[in-house]
């Protein structure tokens, strides 16, 4: 692989394929999100429900975008790790996989009173997506992670 040599504040970084540091960061930040784009522009029914859910930080949208709560207080880091989450949930939609793996109960509780309460599928989900962005809600067990890994390892 090549190479070229790029100067950021005085020093010398040498980024793959001759791309810039600020491409590169862009394609690592893509490759993360499975080439799932963020969409900025809400649309109307998707802006009145991060209004009025404001602790529901982004989306999986229908359209195959990410969209994230404008009305959230994250910060930026927490932000990137809610788009890697839907990403992961983009790529079981457009893959097909549904995982299997037990739910404990502290995860059964922590879902209980949300709109995957009654929705293991959903809740197995978000659990991998959790896993995959690094948040620690997730609660995850080896046999999850397990699962995780061998899905990403076939694509």
């Amino acid at each position: 692989m090549e190479h070229s040599p790029t100067s950021l504040q005085n020093k010398t970084f040498n980024m793959p394929d001759n791309k810039s540091v600020s491409e590169y960061a862009n394609q690592r930040a893509n490759n993360k999100l499975f080439g799932f784009e963020i969409r900025n522009k809400l649309f109307a029914g998707e802006d009145a429900f991060f209004k009025k859910r404001r602790e529901v930080a982004g989306m999986a949208a229908e359209d195959g975008k990410i969209i994230l709560n404008p009305y959230s207080k994250l910060t930026p880091q927490e932000f990137n790790a809610v788009a890697m989450n839907e990403a992961l949930r983009l790529k079981m939609r457009k893959d097909g996989f549904n995982p299997e793996f037990d739910i404990t109960d502290d995860q059964k509780k922590f879902f209980e009173g949300t709109e995957y309460q009654d929705n293991p599928e959903f809740i197995r989900k978000t659990i991998l997506g959790r896993i995959y962005s690094g948040d620690k809600s997730a609660m995850a067990t080896e046999e999850q992670r397990s699962v995780l890994n061998k899905y990403l390892g076939s694509k």
